[in-house]
């Protein structure tokens, strides 16, 4: 049996630990002092302030709940400090970076996993520096012990609970038996010979996902290196409406010829393969493959980042000629190069269609409609934009990042492979699990430039979740949504943004009452304070 941590978010945990914890202490302190309550990267939770004119010098600091007092964004203090030092921090007066601050004390204390050890969060308090007091520091050890004792308490029934649940199902079956929440992962001796670090976040993703409180679900998963295994899955614990304790998976490797049907990162034809598994991205590439056969010129779409050159490149047979059309408005000659280019034999890449300059609209226009020995292939990222887009027989569209977020566990390792042959770190559980928590609204080129960054820091050794910037190694404030709630919560967002967050026009928008608006977007994570 194998056990290790493999998540990185505690903030539900912590919160629930500390809420009683600071309501004493701010009783503790006199007025004109505050309790600030910080997450693993210095950003705030809440805060009590012991009186009015301590509660407007922190709004004037902007120290309410989502401000980050991360070191690299407000210099030297407290709740910065904490994250670099075992020690309790104090920074007086001049000794904060900003002068904004030079009439604050805040003293701060790291919050620490009771299991595992990695900090979770800060308890800081603060106050104007001429009501610095010498009993602030023994108060605030004390609420953080208190603390600590609370989480282990929570954390240590969790477990347990989980522990228990996977030893007597371990007993009864030759099953790899898998136990994990998002802070840890139990594996018997069959599911460690199927799994690696990787998996874990995949598990959890799909598990999480898949299965409802007090339920179970039997589907298939694909691991992180391809295979396709058949999973049950069941929550542990919750009963009653309280906090689960995680998820119980049974996994049994599927046959072999359901093992080949699909695997991850195949792309559709052989060359640079193009990663995922995700529904979205393999109705991506058979698109795509179907373009390749048909001959057709075609015109690749999408979001900026989400590889329509790389697509391109792929449609083509060949060595295309690459000609970018945002470089047209200052070159001379790009169009007689673009018009060169088409009448070659080799295939063109027409890049940044929707760049090109009203003025070379007509002419390009002409080029495309006119018989011509060169096959071209676009890219396009604003369609609506440019009339050119009806010159293409056929159109591809790459879906978003974001809405296939479990093809990361695929594409951050070829990412990290770069050159063939090149050996390439490997990222280590917590840090995919960050990373397949954000958003990523530049795509896949963002997701490339944070892990570049991630290899230098890391210096040859696997990434973990302190080589991300810090801005990526933030825990999610919701769980990762896949597949249709996924889709349903997009096309929320959406329709909310058209409607300029009215709910009335919105809930129209959608086809459904403006009640059902409501309850979709509690259940989907949406904020329901949105105007309108």
């Amino acid at each position: 049996m194998t056990y290790q941590p493999v998540g990185v978010g505690a903030n539900h945990l912590l919160l629930q630990a500390a809420t009683p914890v600071v309501d004493w202490l701010t009783g503790q302190l006199a007025e004109g002092m505050a309790v600030v309550l910080a997450n693993a990267e210095s950003r705030v939770l809440g805060r009590r302030a012991g009186g009015t004119s301590i509660s407007r010098r922190l709004d004037e600091l902007n120290c309410n709940p989502g401000f980050s007092f991360a070191e690299e964004h407000v210099g030297t203090n407290a709740l910065g400090c904490v994250k670099e030092s075992p020690a309790p921090v104090t920074v007086l007066g001049s000794e904060h970076y900003r002068e904004v601050f030079s009439d604050m004390t805040g003293m701060a204390v790291a919050l620490r996993h009771p299991i595992h050890r990695w900090m979770v969060g800060a308890l800081s308090v603060t106050c104007r520096v001429e009501d610095t007091n010498e009993l602030m520091m023994p108060i605030l050890l004390s609420a953080a012990r208190e603390i600590q004792s609370r989480m282990y308490a929570a954390v240590s029934m969790r477990e347990r609970e989980l522990l228990e649940e996977f030893l007597k199902v371990s007993k009864r079956t030759s099953a790899a038996v898998v136990a994990l929440n998002q802070d840890f992962i139990i594996t018997n001796t069959a599911a460690s010979t199927i799994l690696n670090p990787a998996d874990h976040t995949v598990l959890w993703q799909w598990a999480a996902d898949a299965v409802p409180r007090d339920g179970e679900y039997s589907g298939e998963v694909h691991l992180s290196d391809g295979e396709l295994v058949r999973a049950r899955v069941r929550a542990v614990g919750g009963a009653g409406g309280g906090s689960s304790a995680g998820v119980l998976v049974e996994l049994r490797q599927a046959g072999a010829e359901e093992r080949t049907r699909t695997v991850p990162g195949a792309s559709f034809r052989d060359g640079v393969p193009l990663p995922g598994r995700s529904a979205a991205w393999k109705r991506a590439l058979e698109e795509l493959e179907a373009a390749e056969r048909s001959e057709a010129d075609v015109l690749v779409t999408g979001e900026a980042g989400v590889g329509k050159f790389r697509a391109a490149f792929q449609i083509c047979r060949g060595n295309p000629s690459v000609v970018d059309a945002a470089l047209a408005s200052v070159e001379a000659n790009w169009f007689e190069r673009l018009h060169t280019a088409l009448s070659g034999k080799a295939p063109v890449v027409l890049r940044h269609v929707d760049r090109i300059p009203a003025a070379l609209t007509g002419p390009v226009a002409a080029l495309l409609e006119a018989p011509k020995p060169a096959r071209i292939i676009g890219t396009c990222t604003d369609v609506s934009g440019t009339r050119l887009a009806d010159f293409f027989d056929a159109r591809v569209e790459l879906p978003p990042l974001r809405n296939r977020l479990e093809d990361i566990a695929d594409i951050a390792p070829a990412l990290l492979r770069g050159t063939r042959g090149r050996s390439a770190p490997r990222l280590q559980t917590p840090a995919l699990q960050a990373l397949m928590a954000q958003q990523w609204p530049g795509n896949v080129r963002e997701l490339g430039s944070v892990l570049k960054s991630a290899r230098v820091r890391a210096m040859g050794s696997d990434i973990a979740l302190t080589h991300l910037p810090s801005e990526y190694r933030a825990a999610p404030t919701t769980r990762t949504l896949l597949g249709l709630k996924k889709t349903e919560r997009d096309a929320i967002l959406d329709a909310l943004a058209e409607a300029a967050s009215n709910k009335h026009l919105a809930a129209e928008r959608l086809g459904i009452a403006r009640s059902t608006l409501y309850r979709k977007m509690r259940a989907l994570g949406i904020d329901p304070k949105r105007r309108g």
